[in-house]
């Protein structure tokens, strides 16, 4: 957010950047079986790679891993290391016993982000079926989507507006 000049009005600019020219930076973690045995096409994880380069993301890594706690949670503590950026995830939140990307997530944030989550299941009516998380890594955020095309991509567009504002403020902005 930038402030105006009579400094009572406060205007929102969702870009994502860290200085004038920089696009913020994201990864995107696709959790599923089959994607990782080859049985099926990673439709989601590329729905959301083009969902954030349409935003202004700079979308520096995309792989996918099998569900389960410890290969999300080692997956999410590689992709975050060293990096200052959005790492979203996709599928493996939903209800089923292989559904385990909130459990693997909580075992790499530091600190949570409940009203990203939130406004993320608001995105269409199933959101409620969702377990996913959002929250802080490092100078990372981490967000669970789930594993189907539309709804990952809902789930992001709901949030795409103060995600590049929340990074700039764990960044060490000033923005007021």
């Amino acid at each position: 957010m930038a402030q105006s000049e009579n400094h009572d009005e406060i205007r929102h600019d969702s870009r994502p950047r860290t200085g004038d020219n920089d696009a913020l930076q994201a990864k995107v973690l696709t959790v599923s079986d089959g994607v990782v045995a080859g049985e099926r096409e990673d439709k989601s994880g590329e729905a959301l790679v083009s969902s954030l380069s349409s935003a202004g993301f700079q979308v520096v890594e995309h792989r996918a891993v099998a569900d389960g706690v410890d290969s999300v949670a080692e997956s999410l503590i590689d992709m975050v290391s060293g990096f200052a950026g959005l790492v979203i995830t996709t599928g493996g939140t939903g209800f089923t016993e292989r559904d385990l990307t909130p459990e693997g997530t909580l075992r790499v944030v530091e600190r949570n982000a409940p009203g990203i989550a939130e406004a993320m299941r608001l995105a269409n009516p199933l959101g409620r079926l969702s377990r996913g998380m959002a929250g802080i890594a490092g100078k990372s955020i981490i967000l669970n989507t789930p594993g189907s095309t539309a709804g990952c991509v809902e789930c992001f567009e709901a949030v795409a507006d103060v995600v590049p504002h929340a990074l700039r403020l764990l960044h060490g902005e000033r923005l007021h």
